[in-house]
């Protein structure tokens, strides 16, 4: 039974761990894709120059 109690503390960790990690890129990559529809650069910023 103890070891029982030790593996749930650790899959416990690493899926906090992972969590985290998910919910900070998929902030990033939404504040990514809304920030480029505002400041388009590259090749949009020049079609929409012409």
């Amino acid at each position: 039974m103890l070891a029982a109690e030790v593996w749930h503390w650790w899959i416990g960790v690493a899926l906090t761990g992972v969590a985290l990690f998910l919910g900070v890129g998929l902030v990033g990559l939404y504040l990514k894709t809304v920030t480029s529809q505002k400041y388009p650069g590259g090749k949009r910023r020049r079609q929409n120059d012409l």
